[in-house]
């Protein structure tokens, strides 16, 4: 978002934040030496300085806007902090409660309402809510700097699925799906070819990429299309487009330059070997028997996501056809359309949340803040005989790191 009025009462809001941080590191230093605080004080108003130069200035400055430095670690240690002094602040904003309501009640249930009005009664801000607040803010901040270092940790996923509709000739078929590779963030080159080298290392039959290639435009793929032309599959390797692959996030000069950034994108699959499968499908044939796989254009029914796909194009001609996967980039898709119009479609395979690139998982729960947007954010999901299952995303995009939610290539084999 490039306007500058945004970036102004963005500025406005992390001075209030800042100055709320102030008042509580005060009180955690009250016991310290004057020079103590004196550091302490005087390096919190530097780095908010800094920060909200930065925020200012971001708007007017191109060379910041086009800077993958920038955009990947600036940008992100901004966020950090502010998310971080808003978890704080929430803590400051609890013990200011508990200090009116403790003001109101001595001002007009008890004896103190004299020494209120004298002024010689001070409701002291809690030095223990003060510590949990910062420790909070600042364990916040420090999982995401160290989340810098997990975002090209591969984790390979093996998911079996069962049904008792697939042909026998495709059972123990080996489907690798990856998503939502976001190729202009990408810097390390070795580290994204290891990735490409444990997907080979599963010798899947067939390869499945669920959308945003890019981030916003097709030449961000300069560099990059010989390491993704190393996928390869003895059925072949099939993609659809997500929503960053539109160049919907860009001011583009004219209406011609978008739709150029766009077939130029096409080309970049069809020359690493990939097919785009654009509202339509293909039949998979083993020893005789049929399987259909259907990919569509994304659709979203949540937030302004767009509706490009067109599921009924790529549905028809399949209706003969036993057993039904669909390349569907968004995962609302599913109980929009999918579940309630397609009921015999069985597999549909997403990506696009990222799981958020935060969140907490283990053989116990799984957590995110992305599941309070989206009902299926990560992993397999079943109702009745359908199955979605969503991939947490090989690559990353606004934040340069995971937290948690570990960049993912999936290995699924139908049972």
């Amino acid at each position: 978002m490039r306007n500058p009025t945004f970036w102004w009462i963005l500025a406005v809001i992390m001075l209030l934040l800042d100055w709320y941080v102030f008042q509580s590191l005060k009180t955690v230093t009250q016991n310290q030496s004057e020079r103590t605080r004196l550091w302490v004080l005087t390096i919190h108003w530097i780095l908010a300085g800094l920060a909200l130069l930065m925020v200012l200035v971001f708007p007017y400055a191109g060379f910041l806007q086009d800077s993958p430095f920038f955009r990947n670690y600036v940008f992100a240690l901004l966020v950090g902090l502010f998310l971080s002094k808003m978890v704080a602040s929430l803590v400051f904003l609890t013990d200011d409660i508990r200090r009116g309501v403790n003001w109101l009640v001595l001002r007009f249930f008890s004896s103190g309402a004299q020494e209120l009005e004298s002024g010689s009664l001070r409701i002291p801000r809690s030095v223990f809510l003060s510590w949990v607040g910062l420790g909070l803010g600042g364990t916040l901040f420090g999982s995401l700097l160290f989340g810098f270092r997990n975002k090209y940790n591969y984790q390979l996923k093996k998911v079996s699925l069962s049904y008792s509709n697939l042909p026998a000739a495709f059972k123990g078929l080996k489907i690798a799906h990856i998503s939502d590779i976001h190729s202009g963030s990408l810097q390390d080159k070795r580290a994204v070819e290891a990735g490409i080298r444990l997907i080979q290392q599963q010798q899947p039959d067939l390869v499945l990429f669920t959308g945003d290639l890019v981030n916003n435009k097709a030449s961000e793929m300069e560099g990059w299309t010989d390491v993704f032309s190393g996928l390869r599959a003895p059925m072949g390797v099939y993609s659809v487009l997500g929503n960053h692959d539109y160049g919907d996030y860009v001011a583009w000069p004219t209406y011609e330059d978008k739709q150029n950034n766009l077939a130029t994108l096409q080309q970049i699959h069809a020359g690493m070997g990939w097919r785009l499968l654009m509202n339509e499908h293909v039949v998979l044939e083993r020893e005789g028997e049929k399987i259909a796989l259907l990919g569509i254009e994304n659709w979203g029914a949540k937030g302004r996501f767009p509706k490009y796909g067109k599921m009924q194009h790529a549905y028809t001609g399949t209706e003969q056809i036993p057993f039904k996967i669909l390349m569907s980039h968004d995962p609302s898709h599913w109980d929009a359309q999918v579940r309630t119009e397609y009921p015999d479609i069985d597999l549909m395979l997403s990506g696009h949340t990222h799981g958020m690139q935060f969140g907490m998982e283990n053989p116990f729960f799984k957590w995110s803040p992305v599941q309070w947007m989206y009902k299926q954010w990560a992993g397999l999901y079943e109702e009745g005989n359908q199955k979605l299952y969503v991939n947490r995303g090989f690559g990353f995009i606004g934040y340069p790191g995971r937290v948690g939610i570990l960049p993912e290539i999936t290995l699924l084999e139908l049972v």
